[in-house]
């Protein structure tokens, strides 16, 4: 059986940068994320720690195939990709704790 995947879009908290990144394990990469602890990333350099969105996928080839497909979009789609489905851009971090 393959291992699923997740792909997600996190934010600072002035949402002004994006970023786009693919996982299997969305609640550990997460949580990454939110300590901080790579401090030479780009997620670390621009205070990236707010989940807006993300999608599961059965496995991580298809979430890879997404996390391709909304890199490739501009900003507006990115954004409108997040107010389909939050549109407060709320932290998630919450919701997928409960996993």
């Amino acid at each position: 059986m393959k291992k699923g995947g997740c792909v997600y879009i996190l934010t600072n908290k002035n949402n002004t940068t994006l970023y786009v990144g693919v996982t299997s394990n969305l609640l550990k990469r997460i949580y990454e994320h939110k300590s901080a602890e790579n401090t030479k990333s780009f997620s670390y350099k621009y205070n990236l720690n707010k989940l807006v969105y993300y999608e599961a996928f059965h496995s991580i080839e298809e979430a890879i195939i997404r996390e391709k497909q909304i890199k490739s979009g501009n900003r507006k789609k990115k954004e409108d990709l997040i107010n389909s489905l939050n549109p407060n851009w709320k932290d998630l971090w919450d919701d997928i704790q409960k996993w």
